[in-house]
């Protein structure tokens, strides 16, 4: 069996919507905005995807068996 990610399938989810929304948020606001302000959200995107990718190496790592 595998073990789960520390993240339920509902946090999961809501990580995945983050990413997407930040990851297409932030070319948006490049081209809209004259300032530097739209790498906030490359910065939280890289977050979200760093925990996403956490998360799934958990997932994929076998369950320690009990002796």
């Amino acid at each position: 069996m595998r073990s789960a990610g520390f993240l339920s399938e509902r946090q999961r989810r809501l990580a995945w919507v983050g990413f997407l929304l930040a990851a297409f948020q932030a070319p948006l606001a490049a081209s809209l905005i004259d300032d530097a302000s739209w790498l906030f959200a490359v910065v939280v995107a890289l977050l979200v995807a760093t925990v996403i990718i956490a998360d799934d190496a958990q997932r994929r790592r076998p369950r320690a068996e009990l002796e």
